[in-house]
């Protein structure tokens, strides 16, 4: 994907829900000690060394503040391509207009990371694992499953403009 760009198609309400999320998401990992003991950071990089613990946990002390930073930074690329979309309330006649987010190569990949991190990190806390059930009345797996269609959708327009 060389220097292409890639149009995202969203509603305005919805811009202003991702960001919000991705907002809660950079706060967590700009506010978190790199070597703390919150299970979705650390699932958000596991060990490199998954046979050896101390030498992942030399490996971990080495980059995790890299990482975390990458991901604050990477969080606020996505913030601000959403800005001017997610200027929008509620009961907004035009909340349900389509805008279509033009990414650059740069944000296209920091949307892929950040899209992929906050689902990670929301899976952790719903304690969701490949081939478990999990409750559909509960609403937060709904956000759970619109990121995986968000995430979805992205990898399509990439794939479409290359």
């Amino acid at each position: 994907m060389t220097g292409r760009i890639v149009v995202v198609d969203i509603t305005r309400l919805e811009a202003r829900h991702l960001r919000l999320l991705v907002k809660q998401f950079r706060d967590l990992v700009a506010e978190t000690d790199a070597g703390g003991d919150d299970p979705a950071l650390r699932r958000l990089s596991p060990p490199a060394y998954p046979d050896d613990a101390r030498a992942a946990a030399e490996f971990r002390s080495l980059t995790a503040s890299d990482l975390l930073e990458r991901r604050r930074a990477d969080a606020e690329t996505v913030m601000e391509s959403l800005t001017g979309a997610a200027t929008v309330a509620d009961d907004d006649a035009d909340a349900t207009d389509t805008v279509g987010l033009v990414l650059d190569e740069t944000e296209t990949q920091a949307w892929l990371r950040t899209l992929a991190a906050v689902r990670l990190v929301l899976a952790t806390r719903l304690g969701v694992e490949e081939g478990t059930a999990h409750d559909d009345d509960d609403p937060r797996f709904g956000v759970y499953e619109w990121l995986g269609y968000r995430l979805e959708g992205l990898v399509r327009a990439v794939d479409g403009a290359n």
